[in-house]
């Protein structure tokens, strides 16, 4: 088994909490040769954790791709408008890419990537991360199977989490679509992937309709100030920056949880760590004081080949974090929800057969699973193990398409827009 050699530009929760840390379970498979951020702390962190020399440690991914190709992979894990200028220079030098979705929030970018990835002959994988999880290839393979017969319509709701929508959307990295992405961009391409996989069919149009309905200036309660650690209503307010990141069940630091998202917040975190970074950084930020414009809700309607319909619905507004759906055949319908982790086929007339993934699962790591096995896919396709991969640069490229149009929809106060107009 070939071991690869990998750097990495971008060390924030994915390309340092995430990918890098696939080779600490599989060192025989990917080792770190070159890190680059801006962030110097993070840097030297991330150097001194995986030995890199210091020679081979940068300041940017300009400045990596500067030199001469350092290893056989690059993961590309920075700020989305980055990902395709520094892409296109990797792929002239030789690399093989790992790609943090989103490609980019403007279409001729991901364009201009799937005609390089052809011209040149190399090999890009977008983290569509789902598609790799035991949740999801059950419910393909119950499909496949002709389980529920064909497909005629799919339910599906994406429940982002209020904390999660407060930590990414509101104060994190992703709030801004000028700066970044829109919202239904960078959460649900994952989304408009897997249910395009499942189908097996090519989405024809879209409708959509979303807004920013709460996270304004306009809803503060009166007297609110614009860090959370003095304001008067910390201690009632359910966005409060200590609450979410010390006390929150599940991902609180009070409650034993170091990762994410409170590493975001500070390497190694500790107490003092982080509520230095709520005092001065931006996850400290009311929620109603931020340079936010992303929406908060969305819903889709997607049309696909053969008259197959899609609502979808994207909602920060819901206690936990996770997707949901219910994909109705012919035959059957399938039930899946991954707050429970089960997937029910029912047969019409029969009894239905329910999917216990905490059980089948070998991994339910970072997306279900799905990081892990992501990586271990990439790295047989390189080597030859495997002559397929579940995502193609064409895949991806279909589903932000996806994402462009029902983000024009939307502006457009719900305009069916034809993929075609942007094809």
């Amino acid at each position: 088994m070939r071991q690869y050699t990998v750097a990495i530009a971008g060390l924030g929760g994915r390309g340092l909490h995430t990918y890098a840390k696939y080779q600490d379970k599989f060192p025989q498979r990917m080792k770190i040769v070159a890190v680059a951020d801006i962030d110097k702390e993070k840097v030297e962190y991330a150097g001194n954790m995986y030995a890199v020399p210091q020679d081979m440690r940068f300041d940017s991914a300009e400045s990596l791709l500067a030199r001469e190709k350092l290893a056989d992979v690059l993961i590309l894990a920075t700020q989305d408008r980055q990902h395709v200028a520094q892409a296109l220079v990797a792929l002239e030098k030789g690399y093989d890419i790992l790609l943090e979705k989103p490609i980019s929030p403007f279409l001729d970018d991901c364009k201009a990537l799937r005609a390089a990835v052809k011209r040149t002959g190399r090999f890009v994988l977008v983290c569509h991360v789902l598609r790799y999880t035991t949740f999801y290839r059950t419910v393909k393979k119950a499909i496949d199977d002709g389980k529920i017969g064909d497909i005629v319509s799919v339910q599906a709701i994406e429940n982002v989490g209020y904390w999660h929508m407060a930590h990414s959307f509101v104060r994190g990295n992703w709030r801004n679509s000028d700066v970044e992405s829109p919202m239904i961009l960078q959460k649900c391409c994952h989304d408009f992937d897997i249910y395009g996989w499942l189908i097996g069919k090519k989405c024809i149009g879209v409708s959509s309709f979303g807004n920013l309905r709460y996270f304004r200036k306009e809803c503060a309660p009166e007297g609110a100030t614009e860090r959370c650690y003095n304001c008067p209503h910390r201690g009632a307010c359910v966005y409060s920056a200590e609450k979410i990141y010390f006390d929150q069940a599940d991902i609180g630091f009070r409650l034993g949880n170091t990762g994410w998202p409170i590493d975001i917040l500070a390497e190694n975190p500790t107490e003092e760590k982080i509520n230095s970074a709520l005092k001065t950084g931006p996850y400290g930020r009311c929620v109603f004081h931020c340079d936010n414009n992303v929406v908060d809700h969305q819903v889709c309607n997607l049309l696909f080949e053969d008259g197959v319909t899609v609502d979808f619905s994207m909602c920060g507004f819901t206690a936990k974090n996770c997707r949901q759906c219910k994909i109705m055949g012919t035959k059957g319908e399938i039930v899946a929800d991954q707050l429970q982790n089960i997937v029910s086929v029912q047969p019409f007339g029969e009894n239905a057969t329910i999917y216990d993934i905490n059980k089948i699962a070998d991994d339910l790591s970072g997306h279900g699973g799905g990081d892990n096995a992501m990586m271990t896919e990439f790295f047989a396709y390189l080597d030859g193990s495997s002559v397929d991969v579940s995502s193609t640069i064409e895949n991806s490229v279909q589903s932000h398409e996806i994402a462009f149009a029902s983000e024009i929809s939307r502006l457009e106060g719900g305009r069916f827009v034809a993929l075609d107009e942007l094809r």
